[in-house]
């Protein structure tokens, strides 16, 4: 026989003798975009591999761990995966007087467990889902090879792996405006139903916050590149004023960060050879180039994008440029506005000049000064 079927790694996924798996859908990345993006895939029969790098979905943590309340209407049953219920946004402004907004509703999610729940979804719905699984190498007619020799040929991928997307980069798309963030997980004195942002003149291209998860809180600061040198002592800094305040503990329970991508929508679709490509999440990059939110746009493109390669193999020719345009009708809009903003703040350092209170709210969503033309 030329192929043999390996059933115990997923549902119709054909192995060839040489070492060759071929299925008709492909994932990289297993976080919210990937997860679902198999889910719904392979909920349509397909054949479906998903492949990720970690060995444990949503480890490590490389999140701020908020989702706003939209998300319930995505996703089913997600108190199994929340820390507490968020009711407001409190602003910091430099040193005035803090800015409520009182209707700002959301959740604090614990990550690993959230991950974790939609990779066993995809796996319920068929997927064959793999961790530890490291990608190294995209050909350019689309084989997907791994460290350990294997090589899938499936009839589309999704990419789903990240701001720094290997499979983004096989076609061209990359992520060349980054955040970098650096955040520490404490414990929380004062209990707090809201989460608290920290601008500053000081956090150069991006904001501090404290996120509250009952008894702690993930307290975090992203900035520009260029300013990643100020990171850990800007982090220590706000640690420090807020112990001085008696809202948080001196101890560091955890820390994390990473690159977030803040350069607006990317190209989602290409080809590699005559294998289509769409590209969701942080991989097209979707999160909010002001707030860094990127979990709900990976959720709902993750989604749109298994449909739409399901749709492809079903014959519907117009499944990719439908993708791009549910895309653009959902994310464009907020994105365009976010990057107005973040650029004007940023033109303030390109002239030595550092923004003023004013600058810092017209840059941040809470407030009027963000939504006016």
């Amino acid at each position: 026989m030329l192929f043999d079927q390996d059933r115990q790694r997923g549902r119709g996924i054909v192995r060839s003798m040489t070492g060759v798996e071929h299925s008709d859908v492909v994932v990289v990345g297993l976080g919210p975009a990937g997860s679902r993006a198999a889910a719904k895939a392979a909920g349509s029969g397909r054949r479906v591999i998903g492949l990720d790098r970690r060995r444990e979905a949503g480890v490590p943590v490389q999140c701020a761990e908020f989702i706003p309340a939209l998300l319930d209407q995505e996703l089913d049953d997600l108190g199994h995966v929340t820390r507490q219920r968020v009711r407001e946004m409190m602003t910091f402004v430099e040193n005035e007087t803090p800015d409520i907004k009182p209707n700002f509703p959301g959740r604090m999610i614990e990550r690993a467990k959230f991950d974790a729940a939609l990779a066993a979804a995809a796996g319920a719905a068929g997927a064959d889902c793999r961790f530890g699984a490291v990608v190294d190498n995209i050909a350019p007619d689309g084989r997907v090879q791994l460290n350990d020799g294997t090589i899938i040929r499936a009839n589309v991928i999704i990419g789903a792996d990240g701001p720094r997307s290997r499979v983004g980069r096989a076609l061209g798309q990359i992520n060349r405006h980054v955040v970098e963030t650096r955040q520490v997980t404490v414990p929380l004195i004062t209990p707090n139903e809201s989460t608290d942002i920290f601008l500053s003149a000081d956090i150069v291209g991006g904001y501090g916050w404290l996120f509250p998860k009952g008894d702690n809180a993930n307290l975090g600061v992203g900035v520009a590149p260029e300013a990643k040198g100020r990171l850990k002592p800007i982090l220590e800094h706000l640690h420090s004023l807020l112990v001085t305040e008696g809202r948080v503990g001196k101890e560091i329970l955890g820390h994390t960060g990473g690159p977030i991508p803040v350069g607006g929508m990317l190209d989602p679709i290409g080809n590699l050879g005559d294998v289509p490509v769409f590209l969701a999440g942080d991989a097209a990059g979707l999160a909010n180039p002001v707030t860094g939110a990127g979990i709900s746009a990976a959720v709902i493109s993750g989604g749109l994008a298994g449909e739409a390669a399901a749709a492809l193999l079903d014959g519907a020719v117009d499944a990719c440029d439908e993708y791009v345009e549910e895309l653009a009708d959902l994310f464009e809009p907020a994105l365009r506005r976010a990057l107005k903003r973040r650029q004007e703040l940023l033109t303030y350092y390109q002239t030595d000049a550092a923004p003023t209170p004013a600058a810092l709210r017209r840059g941040w969503i809470a407030y009027d000064e963000y939504w006016a033309a």
